[in-house]
């Protein structure tokens, strides 16, 4: 499995065993074996392994839920292994709503990875049977229709594209907007943002451009172990310094990660010189 990571530049995977691959509406999908364990790929590029999906996924929502004011509802988008609903679940969300477009997929995760939902699981949350409920729509359509707001939502999508992609305009100011008002006054809005390596941070630094127009503060957590950045955008800036918060409310909260630490998350939250020199070049919205 050749992966491309920027223009000149692919990464291989060794895939010893091909579990499953399916070509949905939606996407090409493969499961296989790596040298990393069970490991999920969408259109040829890496979504999660079995040796790293748990950094990866506790770094996308772990500051998330330390920057909330609360955490009892919350939507994920995207994200379809289902490892960022049971994290919430277990953080003391009682209602999550889970939001894929693309259902073949998701199913087949449930069936073939040995992390996040098992197919009795998945089943379940189909039916609205537990705190998981799982919708089967487009992000932008859900994200509509909402009327009550939720504390923390989640937009975990593959990495933006520089071609036409059906989940590219998940990542626009536009639908960050949207995500922002269904945040509640103390509500968390988090994305996966991209790389901070030099060669492919493109899809970060607009991010974080598009993150400070919309909300008035953002947060930064690049993961220590894993090579993606992550932004929370507060949608109303808090009294206290919220990397401090983060770290004072971490013994508290009832999830306990085993990937992030107080110091991880005050080291993590330093956003790359790059994006500092950034609100200089951009300057942000008024």
């Amino acid at each position: 499995m050749t992966e491309t990571l920027a223009p000149g530049l692919t990464r291989s995977w060794r895939v010893s065993e091909v579990i499953c691959e399916t070509r949905t509406p939606y996407q090409h999908v493969v499961i296989g074996r790596t040298c990393q364990g069970v490991s999920l790929f969408s259109d040829g590029e890496r979504q999660s392994t079995e040796l790293s999906q748990l950094v990866y996924h506790e770094a996308l929502l772990v500051p998330a839920l330390l920057l909330a004011g609360r955490v009892e509802r919350v939507l994920v988008i995207g994200s379809g292994e289902g490892v960022v609903s049971q994290l919430a679940v277990a953080a003391g969300a009682t209602h999550v709503d889970h939001v894929d477009i693309d259902a073949e997929a998701v199913r087949m995760c449930a069936r073939h990875l040995p992390y996040g939902y098992g197919v009795d699981e998945l089943r379940s949350a189909e039916r609205g049977l537990g705190p998981v409920t799982v919708h089967y729509c487009d992000g932008w359509t859900f994200v509509s229709r909402v009327r009550v707001p939720y504390d923390v939502v989640v937009v975990d999508l593959p990495d933006e594209r520089a071609e036409p992609a059906q989940h590219n305009r998940l990542y626009d100011a536009d639908f960050l907007e949207r995500c922002r008002d269904i945040a509640g006054v103390a509500g968390v809005v988090v994305t996966q943002a991209g790389c901070p390596t030099l060669w492919r941070n493109g899809s970060l630094r607009g991010a974080w451009r598009r993150f400070r127009d919309v909300f008035d503060d953002v947060v930064y957590f690049g993961s220590d172990e894993h090579e993606w950045a992550f932004l929370s955008g507060l949608s109303a800036r808090r009294p206290d310094d919220p990397v401090a918060a983060m770290a004072a409310r971490l013994p508290a909260l009832r999830y306990r990660p085993r990937t992030i630490d107080a110091e991880s998350l005050v080291s993590s939250a330093v956003p790359p010189k790059t994006l500092r020199r950034l609100p200089d070049m951009w300057p942000r919205s008024q």
